[in-house]
């Protein structure tokens, strides 16, 4: 690294007479425990305790990691007495610090801390604190079936775990979004003498989150934002599973972060709580840039042979192995999940009573708050509670029937604007490509969210669609309702922090346009092809591809109402007809995945033709042929797999009567998947190759995607299905 001198942003925080710390009254018993173990001071003790909770727990599941929580307890510990805003008896108060553990693998340390400080759990609907969050018996049973202690930090499923993570690099995104919720809330909700908003948001990362492109991507933009309330403090081990980080990462970390515009700091030694004290009290003074602590420290500290290596990263350290570490601890070598008299009441009298009078102050403020600002006060309520705002959907658009129609990018940016006005905490952007994606908010007060507007709610995440899925995650997770959009074939881009979106039940909306080989010229490298069925596999996503302008209404009222449940939204570049509803079932049916459009007479039909989105048009031209040619078919349009499937048996039957096997699926994607609809005898008109560049017209041609090839297709079924009779 280059010397500290030589970078103007750069702090090498100085060597200081050791601060006074607030120690808590111990009674006799717990003084003679204290002594027992052999800690020089409760500090000591608390922070050992970390350590050996965390050895232990690994050694029990004989997997894991070890040693980053052996580095990192002072660390950890440091933070969270002296500093984190946090209440463990309502861990999930709105203006609370975020603790973010972006190095997952080191998830003992967390829960080691989450049991120690006492944290309540919250209720399913994630609202009321309960019973602890974490157990001793819980961390007994480390990544084991049903214990609150998994390998890597779950939200949802462990109170105090502020996101999901285990992914590199993912936590570090997450973590902008949040500091981006937090400075978009207080800029909405704060008023003078009101300060309603504004927490730190605290990012433990290691050297694998730093070589991860996501973090990067995170990075640039928080630098370009200014994001003052945001600290990521680097674990800098330069140890990783294949071994010394020298194999493969020499950059100078200090001087990249510079050049986005990061304050940086340093910490010799992550076993210096003063230093690391004052690095935490330096960011704490650091207003308008986000701040990054570098810490020096040795992966499997204590550890007599694994102490700096690889083995300490990704396995128990062995029972010899764990008794000479907590013999350099001054720890009872036998003792097995200890947790002397003294510790917990240690915290409880640190973060605890702090927190405690943190969060009291605003629930007393939040109160004289409502009686000035009752509007702002029952949206923040209505917000925290995920709940809809009166009135959100009192201007969504009815589109008349029209041949020439409307991309379903075009309507959806008409809706999307009539629902923001009334949606206040509804906000979102594009990766570089609004005005292609139709995602701006136009109407008047929208704004843009930058360095010097942070109350705006349209985002420019720039070329960076891999952080922006991250951030749209943070942003949730601070109960912001957020979208962001791309083309559909850089959802590739997004894979990862969409399945984390569906991990952990977030109500994210992802827009996707350009959605087909209808996207003409631009090729192959633009024209989607798998995403569909790549989106389809995540569980928990709902992806909606609607087929005209109505049909965009009713998924966009779906999606809003869906609290708890991540969306896509699959949109066209070309024009799509708007249906004639009076000839047509009501675009309605878009709520339950699949709907009967078009029906033969007595609703007998010999085929169906199923499609989605700009195919539902091409099935309902042939439907009509097929009608005047006397053959009885039924037109079904099918925007969502994942909503049809949730319907009873009988409605899906009602739909696709089983009886009824000669049916035509169209859609311009993978065929991937569709033999559940169609059947093993079925048809599926769908991409078998990557596109090409070429026109529409001609694609259309050269890929099987014409009034012909539907008709037939659906008289070849209808034929098999004759023989078979």
């Amino acid at each position: 690294m280059s010397p500290a001198h030589t970078h103007p942003r750069l702090g090498q925080v100085p060597g200081a007479r050791a601060r006074s710390r607030r120690a808590a009254s111990l009674a006799p018993e717990q003084k003679a425990e204290v002594q027992r173990v052999g800690a020089g001071s409760i500090e000591e003790l608390s922070i050992n305790t970390i350590r050996t909770l965390s050895i232990d727990a690994v050694q029990q599941a004989d997997s894991g990691h070890p040693g980053t929580p052996m580095a990192l307890a002072p660390l950890v510990y440091t933070l969270w007495q002296d500093f984190l805003r946090f209440d463990p008896e309502d861990p999930i108060w709105p203006n609370r610090d975020r603790f973010v553990l972006s190095n997952g693998h080191a998830s003992m340390v967390l829960y080691s801390m989450l049991y120690l400080t006492g944290v309540k759990a919250v209720n399913a609907e994630y609202e009321r604190p309960g019973e602890p969050a974490v157990t001793l018996e819980d961390i007994k049973r480390f990544r084991e079936i049903g214990s609150k202690c998994p390998g890597h930090p779950e939200y949802r499923l462990t109170t105090g775990v502020e996101t999901t993570t285990g992914p590199l690099g993912q936590g570090c995104a997450t973590s902008v979004g949040m500091a981006i919720a937090g400075d978009w809330l207080a800029k909405h909700f704060n008023r003078p003498r009101f300060t309603m908003f504004d927490y730190s948001v605290y990012t433990v990362c290691g050297d694998g989150d730093m070589m991860e492109g996501v973090a990067s991507e995170a990075a640039s933009l928080a630098g370009h934002l200014m994001l003052g309330n945001l600290c990521w403090i680097y674990d800098s081990n330069r140890v990783t599973i294949e071994g010394h980080t020298d194999i493969t990462f020499s950059e100078d970390v200090a001087t990249r972060f510079l050049a986005y515009g990061w304050n940086v700091l340093r910490v010799g030694d992550a076993n210096d709580t003063e230093r690391i004290a004052q690095a935490i009290e330096r960011f704490r003074r650091t207003n308008d840039v986000p701040t990054l602590i570098i810490v020096e420290s040795h992966i499997g500290y204590g550890s007599p042979h694994k102490h700096d290596t690889s083995a300490a990263h990704g396995e128990p350290l062995g029972e010899e192995e764990v008794r000479l570490a907590k013999r350099s601890y001054g720890w009872p070598e036998d003792a097995k999940f200890l947790v002397p008299d003294g510790v917990r009441e240690h915290f409880r009298a640190g973060i605890g009573r702090r927190g405690a009078k943190l969060r009291k102050a605003w629930a007393s403020m939040s109160e004289s708050y409502r009686a000035k600002y009752p509007d702002l006060a029952e949206e923040l309520e209505q917000m925290q509670r995920r709940e809809l705002p009166d009135g959100w959907d009192a201007d969504l658009p009815s589109f008349p029937a029209d041949a020439k129609g409307l991309a379903t990018r075009d309507s959806s940016a008409k809706v999307l604007n009539a629902i923001a006005p009334h949606y206040p905490w509804l906000v979102g952007g594009s990766a570089d490509l609004a005005p292609s994606t139709k995602t701006r908010l136009t109407f008047e007060q929208a704004g843009d969210f930058e360095a010097d507007t942070y109350g705006g709610r349209n985002f420019h995440f720039g070329i960076r669609e891999h952080a922006m899925g991250a951030i749209l995650n943070g942003l949730a997770l601070c109960k912001l309702r957020p979208y962001g959009s791309t083309f559909l074939t850089f959802s590739d881009y997004m894979k990862p922090p969409m399945r984390l979106s569906a991990l952990m039940q977030l109500p994210v909306t992802f827009i996707f346009s350009h959605d087909s080989i209808g996207l003409g010229q631009d090729g192959p490298t633009h024209q989607p092809v798998e995403q569909l069925i790549a989106l389809r596999s995540i569980p928990g996503l709902v992806t909606l591809r609607p087929a005209d302008a109505n049909e965009v209404v009713e998924a966009w009222r779906t999606i809003v109402r869906r609290a708890r449940q991540p969306s896509c939204l699959v949109l066209s570049r070309q024009a799509l007809p708007t249906f004639d509803r009076k000839r047509y079932a009501s675009a309605k049916g878009v709520a339950r995945g699949a709907y009967v459009m078009a029906d033969a007479e007595h609703g007998k039909p010999e085929v169906i033709l199923i499609g989605t989105g700009s195919e539902v048009a091409i099935c309902a031209e042939a439907y009509e042929v097929l009608l005047r040619d006397g053959v009885a078919a039924r037109l079904v349009s099918m925007p969502s797999w994942e909503l049809f499937e949730q319907q009873s048996q009988a409605y899906r039957d009602s739909v696709l009567p089983p009886e009824v096997t000669a049916r035509v699926s169209v859609e311009a994607g993978s065929v991937i998947g569709w033999d559940r609809y169609v059947g093993d005898g079925g048809a599926k008109i769908g991409m078998h190759t990557f596109g090409s560049s070429a026109p529409l017209k001609d694609l259309l041609h050269k890929f099987g995607f014409t009034l012909q090839d539907v008709l037939d297709a659906a008289m070849k079924q209808i034929e098999r299905t004759r023989q078979k009779a």
